[in-house]
């Protein structure tokens, strides 16, 4: 699938106030790359990317441009399948001529098609999760979600905290499910929590009964652990409730959206994890400075499309924000020059977080950006 956009949309004030600027002489459109997960089970991620992507080149084309140049976004669907991405990232350097990547729903799709966005010496702001993306970090390659590094830190604070001790690990094999696992094993013991058992399951898997049996028959687990996303992690809720277990449940972000609540529906209730703020923007303290930022994407979000934003649409407005401003105080598209700006970002709040990148962290956030939330009455809370 080929989506180009050069259609005109208006956004809210504080978009257009962050990303206008003055008028250069144009050249024709910049290109913005974006390969997505559009279909297949990683969905939920990459349709409100798109989405938001679109809104938000539409709201600046309507304003001027960016140094008085149209935006031109040109979209590829990988279908959930890391194969094809590397394929996808080929025809946007060579046929499409793009000037900067944004995407890569998952990490799997990131990490192929990273070698030919590195060749081609172009930035690349990615929306997986996994740690591998940044770390080590990679001259081209930023991103703007929460590493699993830190997600499974925040859970494993948050059980300390309520006197947890030893849970149940269920991990999904794609990349940002083993990578999550991997570092859970590996901070635990930091947290005197033991990992009593440890099981995986594929995201395309439609029933994950057995594995949990396990984890229910284990006398040792005071709670469960899902680390996945998508139509996989909605599967193992669903699982737990059809199996009555009663036990606290924490899922990755991955989950952090309204669809995983609609689609998992009852069997969601009590889960907890940790969030971007947006996903509770309305509930943060009046002075946070995320919290302008996240109504306003919010609002925009649903007045464009009549439905709920999600956090992964979230990560896509960062993305964009932060190629814009390295745009903007780079005086150029120059890929170059672009590549360090966002490398130089400093102080720039988004919906994940206030972002203050180094030459040695390409992701710029740390644990206090993330809030702990839960599922209550059908709807994402402040955890207590």
């Amino acid at each position: 699938m080929r989506i180009l956009l050069k259609a005109t949309f208006a956004v809210g004030a504080l978009a257009l106030a962050t990303l206008h600027a003055p008028s250069f002489a144009a050249d024709g459109p910049v290109k913005i790359g974006a390969v997505l997960s559009l279909t297949g089970g990683a969905g939920t991620l990459g349709d409100p990317a798109l989405k938001t992507l679109q809104m938000y080149v539409e709201g600046v084309n309507k304003a001027g441009g960016l140094l008085g140049r149209q935006i031109e976004l040109v979209t590829y669907d990988d279908g959930s399948e890391p194969a094809k991405a590397n394929g996808l990232a080929k025809r946007l350097i060579e046929d499409d001529k793009v000037d900067v990547f944004i995407g890569g729903s998952t990490t799997g799709s990131t990490m192929a098609m990273y070698p030919l966005v590195e060749k081609a010496g172009m930035p690349f702001v990615s929306l997986g999760g996994a740690l591998v993306i940044v770390d080590p970090v990679k001259k081209w390659m930023f991103k703007v979600s929460h590493n699993d590094r830190q997600i499974a830190e925040k859970v494993l604070v948050d059980m300390k905290a309520r006197g947890l001790t030893s849970i149940g690990l269920i991990s999904e094999t794609s990349g940002y499910g083993q990578s999550g696992r991997k570092e859970t094993l590996a901070l635990a013991p930091k947290y005197g929590i033991e990992i009593a058992a440890d099981e995986t399951y594929g995201n395309k898997d439609t029933d994950v009964t057995a594995q949990l049996t396990k984890i229910k028959g284990n006398p040792k687990v005071q709670a469960i652990f899902v680390f996945g996303f998508g139509q996989g992690s909605v599967v193992v809720t669903k699982n737990i409730a059809q199996l009555g277990i009663k036990l606290p449940h924490y899922e990755a972000t991955g989950s952090a959206s309204q669809e995983y609540i609609q689609l998992a529906g009852a069997a969601s209730e009590g889960a907890r994890l940790p969030s971007p703020a947006m996903l509770v923007g309305a509930s943060l303290k009046d002075g946070d400075p995320q919290k302008p930022i996240s109504l306003e994407y919010v609002k925009s979000y649903q007045d464009r499309y009549k439905s709920e934003a999600s956090t992964f649409g979230g990560y896509a407005r960062d993305a964009f924000h932060l190629w814009a401003d390295a745009v903007k105080r780079a005086g150029s598209f120059d890929k170059a020059k672009v590549r360090d700006a966002l490398e130089q970002t400093k102080g720039l709040t988004g919906t994940c977080g206030i972002v203050n990148m180094t030459a040695e962290d390409h992701l710029g956030l740390d644990l206090a950006a993330f809030k702990m939330v839960e599922v209550r009455n059908g709807a994402w809370v402040l955890a207590e």
